[in-house]
């Protein structure tokens, strides 16, 4: 298994906004060969901090997701809400090998 974690800070103004955007996501992962779940994480003591989850069977298959025009597709949404007045921010990306259950 191969887990993918995606964390930025949200502004208190963008919070609903940028969780409404994951809650109504187009699910075009969902399909992705390997692909086994998403979560959208909120920090329990940083409120402002969200963590995208995704975790897939392999580090094989999610590199074929992250490469596909699926991908890019998906992540256009988030330009949208940066032309709306969102602050640009890069996600700090932590990628793991699960090693164990």
């Amino acid at each position: 298994m191969y887990v993918v974690h995606s964390t930025i800070v949200v502004p208190d103004e963008w919070m609903e906004d940028v969780i409404a955007l994951y809650r109504d996501r187009s699910r075009l992962v969902d399909q992705w060969p390997g692909f086994v779940s998403f979560s959208l994480l909120r920090n329990e003591h940083r409120r402002n901090e969200l963590t995208v989850q995704l975790t897939w069977m392999s580090k094989a298959d999610y590199l074929n997701w992250a490469r596909s025009e699926d991908f890019r597709r998906v992540h256009a949404r988030e330009r949208e809400l940066i032309a709306a007045g969102f602050p640009a921010v890069k996600p700090l990306v932590r990628k793991y090998e699960v090693v164990a259950t």
